[in-house]
Formats: structure tokens, sequence, C-alpha cells
């Protein structure tokens, strides 16, 4: 398990070739609709962008990430998921052997 300041990442290694992915985003932490693909999409991107072992990935909002009050989406939102996201899915790339 691997926390960032508004995600938690489940994994757990499969038997497959490939890892997979799953997303969870409570509408407690993200009120709006809006808010919630955003946060879905911005994920499975940069899911199918990192080259990852054979994995099974649960990505877990933890946190509020705005309020109703606030707009639903902001180019500075998604830049910051994007940016906490990435940091959770390299924390379990395995290393490159160097020969």
């Amino acid at each position: 398990m691997q926390r960032s300041a508004h995600f938690v990442l489940y994994t757990r290694i499969n038997q497959l070739a490939h890892a997979r992915l799953g997303v969870v985003a409570a509408k407690r932490f993200a009120p709006r609709a809006v808010t919630r693909n955003t946060i879905k999409r911005v994920t499975r991107e940069l899911f199918r962008q990192i080259t990852l072992p054979p994995i099974d990935c649960i990505v877990r909002l933890s946190k509020p990430v705005n309020t109703k009050a606030g707009p639903a989406t902001t180019a500075n939102l998604k830049a910051e998921l994007r940016a906490e996201l990435t940091r959770l899915f390299l924390s379990q790339r395995v290393p490159e052997v160097k020969s």
C-alpha cells in the first residue's frame, strides 16, 4: 500500500502478463460527477502510459480534492492529480537491470 496526499494505491501480484487497474472515487471526497470522472480519466491515461509489472492496482481517493462551492475541474487540479498519480505508479515499477 502506498499513500499520497489524496490517494491510496493497493497492489497485488497477478498471474497475467499485464497489469490491471481499478479506480475508486467516492462521492464524499469528490462531490461532483465531473470531478470523479476527471480523476478516473487521468488515472487510466497515466496507467496506460507507464509500464508496470504484472500487478493488480486499485487507486482509491482517500481525501477530498475540492468542494461543491469551487470549480468542478481545472487545469491546475488535473496537473496536480497527474503529478501525484505518476509518483504512485512509478513507485511500483521494477528497476531495470543494467548489464
